[in-house]
């Protein structure tokens, strides 16, 4: 880790401008430029979000009662497949995907992603997979209804007989996320280790940018192994092969392990972003450097080595080998060191500081304190004794949304007040960004709190009726996820509202540091008129030093 050249990129270059910032028609064209792709994934990734989210409610609405009377219980399963899938594969990773695009170039000082058109190429492929992933509800049979992990025998069966069926789709859809993913995990990686502006060194560097780099680089040792299991099981559906029927001396568990390879780490990949923007958006709001900052850097590319790690626990019920189970137990329960190290770290960097409970702050805030509640829960489900005894229960799916809802949702929100008047050159309303997240955060605990006594009490997951004594947690459940469905209605009225009519944006309203804020609100199409010079390191908050340098003497100084 070296000290990047200091040679002064000059402002103007051969790549074709694309629009003015101004004209919206940009978001619907095969744009190259990384704002316009951040946004296109940003808003794309919301629909479908919605689209999971009615997914989401329709399966509450039929566990509201202990009976199946809503939904037949056919439908029932493939609502829970596409739920997942669609929440993970079409809202979780491309959003967050989209505040990459639209950040890191920025915050590195750079003009746009090293391969522009390879960008736009792998963000017009959401759609497209979405589309196919829809159109499972059009073929006979309907939708997959193996569950978003698709677990041989169960996606290998096919009472229509027909070729293309709703486990097809569903392989081909995963199929063009993965493709897509892997594009984009090259060109951020290839982004961020060569487009660094002069002086930012890799301890000079956002921590954002830092938990995007080990995000993508999971992405490239880990979804091989998912793709390998995919085609080889589209195989088994299509052609007749047996890699994973047991009927034909196949061996379904082997799909668990290329499963979970990739599938536990993507946790991670999702994670990840969220831990760097709560390390952000604290010290903004705090008005303090963050806390520890090249540990909470480093402590991201541990997280990422741990990450290959620990995929053998999702599998401690499915045979594993009494050795096995207590070496991936030791290795899932030592990866909550690093992220132990985050955790002090922002509490440290907020505590005794100035605090402006803005929106994305208590956005920040409530992500934070959740995903200490699914840690200690994570911990938990780690221990072999634990995780046998609450195997497939709800209390699994209570920790995995306390993680993903209750900390991901919740930070991409932050994320989203915060840097809407960077991308908009609009304000957002304040009060109704506060009534978002009162509604959010009531939503979210009485949605999923309650799955984790229903878990204790042994109710088991993907069932479509259950005994009645479980009806009361259930009921909880149920209108906690009607309320996170209504809590969606002030966001998007607030976005849409403020982008159109709200208050002009300054470059840096919230007085933040950081390269990002040195231009307008928006941003000019290449972002910088000439390429900064970085001669400090990040979160300066109450340090008086500048960021960039700001003459050729102060230049020379840095080198």
């Amino acid at each position: 880790m070296t000290d990047s050249s200091l040679e002064v990129i000059p402002a103007q270059t051969e790549q074709p401008l694309p629009d003015a910032p101004d004209n919206w028609k940009r978001f619907f064209s095969f744009s190259t430029d990384h704002k316009v792709i951040g946004i296109q994934y940003i808003v794309t990734s919301f629909f479908f979000f919605l689209v999971g989210g009615i997914f989401a409610m329709i399966i509450r609405g039929e566990l509201i009662t202990p009976e199946a009377d809503l939904l037949d219980r056919p439908v029932y399963n493939a609502m829970f497949t596409m739920h997942g899938t669609v929440m993970l594969f079409l809202w979780t990773f491309p959003v967050l995907v989209g505040l990459s695009n639209y950040l890191v170039p920025l915050m590195i000082g750079a003009r746009d992603m090293a391969f522009p058109r390879l960008n736009a190429a792998a963000f017009w492929m959401v759609p497209v997979f979405g589309v196919i992933l829809m159109a499972s509800f059009l073929v006979p049979g309907g939708p997959s209804q193996s569950g978003w992990w698709a677990y041989p025998p169960v996606s290998l069966q096919n009472p229509t007989g027909n070729l293309i069926t709703g486990q097809v789709l569903w392989i081909l859809a995963v199929a063009i996320s993965g493709v897509s993913s892997i594009m984009g995990a090259i060109n951020f990686v290839t982004t961020i280790v060569r487009m660094r502006a002069p002086g930012m060194t890799w301890f000079r560097m956002p921590v954002f940018v830092w938990t995007v780099l080990s995000a993508q680089i999971i992405q490239l040792f880990g979804l091989p192994a998912l793709t390998a299991g995919a085609v080889m099981l589209l195989l088994d559906i299509t052609v007749g092969t047996s890699f994973f029927d047991p009927a034909k001396g196949g061996d379904p568990v082997l799909f668990q392990h290329f499963f979970w390879f990739y599938s536990h780490p993507a946790v991670y990949v999702i994670i990840l972003p969220v831990f760097g923007i709560f390390s952000e958006i604290f010290p903004v709001y705090a008005r303090k450097p963050l806390f520890g900052y090249k540990v909470v850097a480093i402590s991201s590319l541990v997280i990422t080595g741990l990450s290959g790690l620990v995929w053998v626990h999702h599998m401690f019920a499915s045979g594993t080998p009494g050795w096995m189970r207590m070496l991936f137990m030791f290795s899932t329960m030592l990866i909550s060191v690093p992220t132990g190290i985050k955790v002090f770290a922002w509490v440290a960097t907020i505590w005794g500081g100035k605090l402006r409970l803005d929106t994305p702050m208590l956005f920040g805030l409530g992500g934070m304190v959740m995903f200490v509640f699914a840690g200690i829960t994570g911990i938990m489900l780690a221990s072999v004794p634990i995780d046998i005894h609450v195997n497939n229960t709800y209390f699994v799916v209570g920790h995995f949304h306390y993680v993903i809802y209750g900390a991901v949702v919740m930070g991409v929100y932050a994320a989203f007040y915060h840097w809407f008047p960077k991308m908009t050159g609009r304000m957002y309303s304040e009060g109704l960004g506060k009534l978002h997240f009162v509604l959010t955060l009531i939503g979210t605990n009485l949605n999923f709190f309650p799955m984790h006594p229903l878990g204790l009490q042994g109710m088991p997951r993907r069932v479509a009726s259950y005994d009645p004594e479980f009806a009361f947690w259930n009921v909880l459940a149920s209108l906690g996820a009607f309320l996170l469905g209504m809590s969606t209605l002030p966001f998007i009225l607030n976005m849409i509202g403020s982008w159109v009519q709200g208050k002009p944006a300054p470059g840096n309203p919230w007085r933040a540091i950081g390269l990002e804020w040195l231009v307008s609100s928006p941003p000019p199409v290449e972002n910088f008129e000439e390429i900064p010079v970085v001669v400090a390191e990040p979160y300066g908050y109450g340090k008086q030093e500048p960021l960039i340098a700001t003459d050729v003497h102060s230049l020379e100084a840095s080198s």
